[in-house]
């Protein structure tokens, strides 16, 4: 674990993976330290955010002694997410990995995926796990509105879009779940370290 100065109220903690990064994260959420008024996790690091006034030298010395837990999620099932599959680029995503549409189906909803961050729109999960034979680039030309409940996947990462936005990840179908819903507390259904599963068969 590395800490470094992130400004003048915040630090850059660096560690080794994912996992330590969602327990850290965890740690820090559970059992708050004096003058932290924000985490925010990425994939391999945990931005801590304080107070103006907090006593930064401090806290970077105390974070290195954090006893984060041993699973950030502890035995939470896992988010299921009711996907149909009938997304305008699963024929594509097929050519591309020469798989059958079935089996991109099959091994799109076999995996068990990991929230690794939050990012691009309000509540959009960066979700690790996807299986290394579905790794497609994203779109040379993104489309200027992808609708909410989305499933798709670019690069290494699955995601559902959260909300209508423009977006070039490949879209595979969608689902009728909500991920972000401003009645909600949280407003977000997926958090870092949430695991998730794609069940085939219709939206929520």
């Amino acid at each position: 674990m590395k800490v470094l100065r992130a400004g003048d109220a915040a630090l850059l903690v660096e560690t080794a993976d994912l996992a330590t990064a969602h327990r850290l994260n965890a740690a820090l959420r559970n059992e708050p330290l004096p003058g932290v008024v924000d985490v925010v996790p990425g994939e391999r690091t945990v931005l801590v955010v304080t107070d103006p006034s907090a006593d930064l030298a401090g806290l970077a010395a105390r974070l290195p002694h954090l006893r984060p837990p041993a699973d950030a999620e502890g035995d939470a099932e896992p988010v299921e997410i009711p996907v149909t599959y009938d997304g305008a680029d699963l024929g594509e995503v097929a050519d591309l990995t020469g798989l059958s549409p079935d089996e991109v189906v099959r091994r799109h909803s076999a995996a068990t995926y990991t929230v690794a961050y939050l990012g691009f729109s309000p509540g959009f999960g960066y979700l690790t796990g996807l299986d290394p034979s579905l790794h497609v680039p994203r779109r040379a030309s993104p489309r200027t509105s992808v609708p909410a409940g989305s499933v798709a996947i670019a690069d290494r990462y699955a995601a559902v879009y959260p909300s209508r936005s423009p977006g070039g990840w490949r879209l595979l179908g969608h689902s009728g779940l909500r991920l972000w819903d401003v009645t909600r507390d949280p407003p977000s259904l997926l958090r870092p370290g949430t695991r998730v599963r794609f069940v085939p068969g219709g939206s929520s």
